[in-house]
């Protein structure tokens, strides 16, 4: 039997957390509040996907209602429909069909799209480029109004080959991307943002936040957590609520907090979250991802799991961010694992279990998969409940480097020696000679 190394007395990593109440545990989340941080059809869509997904009936009227008032705002009788369709007479006669509303926002729609043909054919004819651009411009902006996204884009992107200046270019590249962001097509979001940051002039600092969110959600789609904090973690605080039409900046401090949870190391959140002023401020909107992101800094993870718990819920109604809830939450509770157990040479599973909130046999599976993945470098004493940490040979490992870095001078004393014998032997310029001659 081996010798035990000199085992630590663990302590809880909670106990020199002050106590700090959750804000609503057990929350429903305020559909008024939350759909107030939102502008146009992302608005409408974000509150027919909590009708969707969440299991609160109260909460799904609630949804759907405004959803049905903001819908009639505009001119999308198609969307209109949908959200008729989704209450399904739960809501009274005053949230049913309108089909004289829907008829007239019709027939106004028929009439202003043969305006705008008319129009645009006269300045094709006459050839002047800047009407052309407007032209198109107005056709993709009655084709989004309309719930036509696919028709929208064609015709923002058509505005590109009248497109005169800078400015033009990050316009229809701003259209471009948030018709795809509508649509769910991140590809054409990731292609418009590296158009408009090729940009001959310098972008506004607007401007540029509204590229890093776009250019975030592109990555958050793709599973590129760790591009994603950078993009978000680089978005200026100016942003503020310009940006409603596809993103709050509640969302910039929410998805760039829970990715660099996931994806940096303790340097990196410190250096780019914590320290960071510009982000400081949108985390200053959403308290409790600040104070999660502090508490696993300082290893608080009672405290830290307990925001995570109490965001879930909420997380889970969020139309980018749903998919990858479950995902980035065992990315965030592994590197908490890692890093509790990294000081240490050895750990006391019970201990560590009350810590992180689970039983010593699910801490066991959890802690036997990490070793497995070679996350952590450890043994698990399976009848004492203890982990030992295996540290590398140092003395081994200083050996090798020895060795190494001696066989390298050797290399290079050998190669300058070889270089000087064949300057003194005149070997170059005798070898140039031959073949000029040659």
């Amino acid at each position: 039997m081996e010798p035990e190394p000199e085992t630590l007395n663990t302590p809880n990593g909670d106990t020199a957390a002050p106590h700090r109440p959750i804000t609503n545990p057990d929350s429903v989340l305020d559909v008024e509040s939350y759909s107030s941080l939102y502008s146009g059809r992302t608005k409408i869509t974000r509150l027919l996907f909590i009708a969707e997904r969440c299991d609160v009936v109260s909460m799904q009227l609630e949804a759907l209602r405004m959803a049905y008032d903001e819908v009639k705002k505009g001119e999308n009788t198609q969307l209109f429909r949908e959200v008729v369709s989704k209450i399904a007479g739960r809501l009274g006669d005053a949230y049913g069909p309108d089909p004289d509303w829907s008829d007239v926002v019709d027939r106004k729609a028929d009439a202003r799209k043969d305006k705008l043909e008319n129009e645009l054919n006269a300045y094709r004819t006459n050839l002047i480029k800047e009407s052309i651009r407007m032209g198109y411009n107005d056709f993709g902006d009655f084709y989004y109004a309309h719930g036509a996204l696919g028709d929208a884009f064609k015709n923002y992107v058509r505005t590109r080959d009248y497109c005169t200046t800078s400015k033009h270019i990050i316009h229809m590249c701003l259209n471009a991307i948030l018709v795809s962001i509508e649509m769910g097509q991140f590809t054409h979001v990731t292609s418009y943002v590296s158009k408009a940051e090729q940009s001959q002039e310098a972008v506004e600092p607007i401007v540029a936040a509204k590229l890093r969110c776009a250019a975030g959600l592109a990555h958050l789609e793709a599973k590129k957590y760790k591009l994603a904090a950078r993009m978000f973690l680089e978005t200026h605080p100016e942003l503020g609520n310009n940006y409603s039409e596809v993103i709050a900046a509640q969302d910039v401090a929410t998805y760039g907090g829970l990715c660099a949870l996931a994806s940096f190391d303790r340097a990196e959140l410190k250096a780019k979250v914590i320290d960071n002023i510009n982000f400081r401020n949108f985390l200053e909107l959403v308290p409790e991802v600040r104070e999660l992101i502090h508490d696993f800094y300082s290893s608080h993870y009672a405290s830290c799991l307990d925001y995570l718990g109490s965001l879930k819920s909420n997380l889970l109604l969020d139309i980018h961010l749903h998919d990858h809830v479950d995902t980035l939450y065992d990315q965030i509770r592994s590197k908490a694992l890692i890093q509790y157990t990294h000081p240490f040479v050895s750990v006391d599973m019970r201990m560590m279990a009350d810590a992180f909130k689970t039983t010593v046999a699910g801490l066991e599976k959890e802690l036997e998969s990490l070793i497995t993945e070679n996350q952590i470098q450890a043994r698990i004493d399976s009848h004492n409940k203890i982990l030992y940490a295996r540290h590398a040979d140092q003395r081994n490992a200083t050996f090798q480097r020895v060795l190494q870095t001696g066989n390298e001078f050797d290399r290079d004393v050998k190669a300058m020696l070889l270089r000087a014998n064949l300057i003194k032997n005149e070997f170059y310029s005798k070898q140039s000679k031959k073949l000029h001659n040659f």
